[in-house]
């Protein structure tokens, strides 16, 4: 009965049923290294780092966060692309089922991820307590991943697994008991963990920015229907947390938005944790970089398989944040972190009028592979790149590749194969809406350049904090506090501390609450954050793009049924939660 209970609550390999076997697993973090005895540590943590970039998979836990949010929609391309048993189209609408394969899948790599940390707690202790410092650090890191993925549990389910022994079945903690235990476990090691092997391994600072994120959304986990209270006392924790950071001095701004997601990333100033991917197995993706792009478009010359999937796209609600803050400016024009152009298309080639794919074989630049690079931020219009000839090569030129205005090759829709990829604002779930070109796409993380194929084997760090959120963490935690003046200054700091190239946005002359929800929103797009600040900030039950569920009850996901049919023997052990 036990065995069937851990089975279902915890994916395919928690707790006892896990053997030994697992922690045989090929080092897959590349911030793990060393010899003899530093080699067995090694290989006891490396299980539970290198399931988080899966944990994180676009169809995993990043779709989950993704797609229920107002910056991002998916529908079923075309009528034949992405409906996938519609798990997509019921998180956008926020009709959820207990069965839905979105729901499943993140739960269980999610759990699978804390099963990992607790195998690797139980190794490391012994090694610990017989004086093996190495050892004793790592424990400390696994400890505070742990907390931080039922940090993950709590925000989703409102759930956190209480679990020290491999021999018990987990606690299972709500509200305030589940913000106290991960508390616990946060606050036990942040004075003794390392502070230097970030941002692939939990320092001392992803630890502090734990603390901070639990006590910002402390008012929500422990009454998720309500409205939250926030209290002097949570967001005094928050300020105390993030100042510590700060005044370290340990990180910066980087002054280029978009090297935050480049191929070189993981030693930017500004990374605090991320998900180590410095290509030792496919596993580490470009997922998060071509998940959102067209099919039609294939952003490395170098590779003619590595192209988009025409996923999700930004709703038109989202990108109209972004018109209202600058009124009569084009967003691109305003700031910086909305799009950067990269590809210099030559001025006698930019006026398409009367062209089109059948007629334009000469209407091409050339340029060499290691040169290419696709814009990157919010992708609109018309888009360039690299196109294949009938036996599926590209067309090249003297020195490299012709680009060429992409055509269309995807799909059903009219302008297939005759018309051109052009990405305009309208997106939804109409014949109209769900072309595949449709929607405005977000090229946010660099297609790795490393990369042996394109999309596997990146050496993009997924960025899972940074800098710029401990502002915004502090920005907000005064303004719930009153005081203005001090979260006006941090949110300035973040807008304009980009100053790599223009257009640096200006400095606010005031802020509210609204005002630092939308700064967020600019900030951390499609970082998966957005969901959860919607709640946060009284926008979660809103109405968006094929969205006007006003359901409180759907701020949590339903637990999968698979959990709770597995877990039926024990009377109790794991309900449903609420409205599903």
């Amino acid at each position: 009965m036990k065995n069937k209970i851990i089975i279902a609550l915890f994916g395919i390999s928690l707790l006892s049923n896990l053997s030994c076997t697992d922690l045989d697993e090929e080092v897959i973090d590349e911030s793990l290294e060393g010899s003899g005895q530093a080699e067995a540590v090694s290989g006891a943590i490396a299980p539970a780092y290198g399931q988080i970039a899966w944990t994180w998979r676009h169809t995993n836990y990043y779709g989950l966060q993704l797609i229920p949010a107002d910056e991002a929609i998916l529908p079923y391309r075309g009528g034949t692309d992405w409906y996938d048993g519609g798990k997509f189209l019921e998180a956008h609408t926020h009709n959820i089922s207990p069965s839905n394969d979105l729901v499943g899948s993140s739960w269980n790599e999610l759990t699978k991820n804390i099963s990992r940390t607790l195998s690797a707690i139980e190794v490391l202790k012994p090694l610990a307590e017989a004086g093996n410092t190495e050892a004793e650090g790592a424990l400390n890191e696994m400890i505070a991943l742990r907390a931080y993925l039922n940090m993950l549990t709590l925000d989703s389910w409102g759930i956190a697994f209480k679990k020290e022994s491999s021999e018990e079945i987990s606690q299972i903690l709500r509200g305030q008991e589940a913000i106290d235990y991960i508390e616990s476990e946060l606050i036990s090691v942040v004075d003794v963990i390392n502070t230097q092997k970030g941002p692939g391994r939990i320092t001392q600072a992803a630890v502090l920015g734990f603390l901070a994120r639990l006590y910002l959304n402390a008012a929500v986990y422990r009454d998720p229907y309500g409205t939250p209270s926030f209290t002097n006392e949570d967001m005094d924790k928050v300020i105390a947390y993030t100042n510590e950071i700060i005044n370290s001095g340990n990180f910066s701004f980087s002054p280029e938005y978009f090297d935050l997601f480049n191929d070189d990333n993981h030693d930017n100033p500004e990374l605090i944790f991320a998900a180590d991917q410095r290509g030792v197995m496919n596993n580490e993706h470009s997922r998060w970089a071509y998940w959102s792009l067209a099919g039609s478009w294939f952003p490395r010359p170098e590779f003619p398989s590595a192209d988009g999937t025409d996923g999700p796209a930004i709703t038109s609600d989202f990108y109209q944040t972004w018109v209202d803050a600058y009124g009569n400016v084009d967003p691109a024009e305003a700031d910086a972190r909305f799009y950067k152009k990269n590809q210099d298309i030559p001025e006698a080639l930019q006026d398409l009028t009367g062209l089109s794919p059948l007629n334009d074989e000469d209407h091409y630049y050339c340029t060499a592979a290691e040169d290419f690079e696709i814009d990157r931020g919010i992708i609109r219009g018309i888009i360039w790149g690299p196109r294949k000839d009938e036996n599926g090569s590209f067309y090249t030129c003297d020195g490299g590749y012709r680009i060429y205005p992409v055509k269309q090759t995807k799909g059903n829709g009219p302008d297939k194969d005759v018309g051109y990829v052009n990405h305009v604002l309208q997106v939804d779930f109409s014949n109209e809406g769900r072309r595949h070109a449709n929607g405005y796409r977000t090229s946010k993380y660099q297609f790795s350049h490393t990369s042996p194929n394109g999309n596997n084997y990146s050496s993009v760090d997924l960025v899972l904090m940074r800098y710029a959120e401990i502002y915004l963490m502090r920005a907000e935690a005064k303004l719930r506090n009153g005081d203005n003046a001090g979260a006006l200054a941090d949110v300035n700091v973040v807008r304009t501390s980009r100053t790599a190239r223009a257009p640096i946005p200006a400095a606010l002359p005031a802020v509210d609450l609204e005002t630092l929800y939308r700064e967020r929103g600019f900030e951390l797009y499609w970082e998966g954050f957005r969901r959860t600040d919607q709640i946060r900030f009284g926008h979660y039950e809103d109405s968006w793009t094929e969205k006007t569920d006003a359901d409180v009850h759907h701020r949590l996901f339903p637990i999968p049924q698979d959990a709770i049919d597995g877990a039926s023997n024990v009377s109790g052990y794991l309900e449903q939660n609420e409205g599903y």
